[in-house]
């Protein structure tokens, strides 16, 4: 799948495209890890927000960065979780919070800056692509 995301006045419309298309697509079937590649400001946490918010969030989303892992709660109290791999040291800062809990679950985790912790995520994870055009549009891939 791929499609662009023109301004930030449709990205709750491209989220909710997204989400159907995963939803639906036999390969990600039993796909739960979606991880997020793309360079620093293309707005992978605003796109992540906008999944959240589609996927029925209250909470407020914020970008882990310092924490490594947040929670956030559906309005049927399922949980998503979203990580950010940013500033992780060593490989061993994912082992010590116990990652296969989270990605083996059936809860949906949020991967930011994947390329990190490539090796840990499951085989069957959902890879989106985030590029910044030179109109500032945003072409989002999902393979």
């Amino acid at each position: 799948m791929l499609f662009t995301i023109n301004s930030i006045a449709e990205i709750s419309e491209k989220a909710n495209l997204f989400l159907s298309y995963i939803q639906n697509e036999p390969k990600f079937k039993n796909s739960n890890v979606i991880a997020f590649y793309g360079k620093m400001g293309v707005g992978k946490t605003t796109f992540i927000k906008a999944i959240c918010k589609a996927m029925g969030v209250e909470d407020e989303v914020n970008s882990p960065t310092f924490a490594l892992i947040n929670e956030y709660f559906t309005s049927q109290q399922e949980s998503i979780f979203h990580f950010d791999f940013y500033r992780i040291n060593s490989v061993e800062e994912v082992f010590d919070f116990g990652y296969e809990d989270y990605f083996y679950s059936s809860n949906y985790c949020l991967v930011e800056w994947p390329e990190l912790v490539e090796n840990l995520l499951p085989e069957n994870h959902i890879r989106v692509q985030i590029t910044e055009n030179e109109d500032s549009t945003r072409t989002v891939e999902c393979l």
